[in-house]
């Protein structure tokens, strides 16, 4: 069995009839452009169907697939496309994803891509995401995973799922970064002019509208949060500073983030340890006190939690060659 946690090369977009287009694109933009020359990685990809030719899409032109399932053999990744909801799935296709995981690869599904890989049994003791409007669906049809109704993506590794449409291309750039390190996504996202994270448990959709204008909006605060990491900020204080009480600012935060402010702020700390391991050789206590951690332990404990590894093992993996 491959280690899959440290490989990312061989990536197969998986579709169905009725393909989404944009779900498609998703993979397409983020594993299938040549950004070699700018010293980015490459990687081998392909799209593959439950039979080659000629696929239709749900917005009306066609799609050539030049791949049947046999193309997932000896893929790090699969990534299953959205082509909406049916009641089966193709055996060939459901077993060969089943033979990524037993491999030592992984599967990644976005939107309704979900339900196949539930189909293939992937899903089993497993937590998942999907769109807000299947998520009750997919929880009635594959009892045994237990579905996070709103979240943005699940990993539970090898096993990554997303919401629909753009959830996507955050769970994507959460892979590369996982296992291709932080600068690297970065550099595809800006390639993208998209976000170059966006944490899993963020809310897919706001609840309520925000206010009209920007003269309310909370980005000025969240810019001096960034530049601030290092500091220890209670809800109290953080909502004084945007003259707002704190139960109107915790409101307020979730509306424009998506999430906690707590959250929030432990997903930006992890970014700047990721980046200070990349490119600096400080040492991991110097780092967990720049990125607002305090010490090794805490830093340690949230790495571990949100990458799956050791801020050690990280920087022996993603450091700056000339550093080392």
């Amino acid at each position: 069995m491959r280690n899959s946690g440290g490989r990312l090369q061989n990536v197969v977009a998986v579709v169905l009839e009725e393909i989404h287009p944009f779900e498609l694109g998703v993979a397409c933009e983020v594993f299938g452009l040549d950004r070699t020359a700018d010293g980015l990685p490459g990687y081998d990809f392909a799209i593959a169907g439950a039979r080659p030719g000629s696929h239709t899409t749900h917005s009306g032109f066609t799609v050539d697939v030049p791949h049947g399932p046999e193309r997932l053999a000896g893929a790090d990744l699969a990534v299953v496309t959205a082509s909406g909801v049916r009641a089966q799935y193709p055996e060939p296709l459901l077993a060969a994803l089943r033979a990524v995981v037993a491999d030592g690869g992984r599967v990644l599904s976005i939107c309704s891509g979900a339900f196949v890989l539930g189909a293939a049994g992937l899903l089993d003791g497993r937590r998942s995401a999907t769109h807000w409007r299947y998520g009750e669906a997919l929880a009635a049809r594959f009892p045994l995973t237990t579905v996070e109704p709103d979240v943005l993506y699940v990993d539970d590794d090898p096993v990554i799922t997303s919401a629909g449409t753009a959830a996507g291309i955050d769970a994507c750039l959460h892979l590369v970064r996982k296992v291709q390190g932080a600068e690297v996504a970065r550099e595809i996202a800006r390639r993208m002019v998209v976000a170059p994270h966006r944490e899993g448990g963020q809310a897919q959709f706001v609840n309520r509208p925000l206010p009209e204008g920007g003269g309310d909006s909370l980005a000025p605060l969240l810019d001096w949060m960034r530049h601030h990491l290092d500091e220890e900020s209670t809800v109290e204080q953080l909502a004084a500073r945007a003259h707002m009480s704190p139960r109107t600012f915790a409101r307020r935060f979730r509306q424009e983030t998506g999430t906690t402010p707590h959250r929030w702020l432990v997903g930006q700390r992890v970014l700047l340890a990721q980046r200070l391991l990349e490119s600096t050789t400080e040492p991991v206590d110097a780092i967990a006190a720049r990125c607002g951690f305090g010490n090794a332990a805490a830093l340690r404990h949230h790495f571990g939690r949100r990458l799956g590894t050791t801020p050690l093992s990280y920087r022996r993996g993603f450091a700056d060659p000339s550093l080392v």
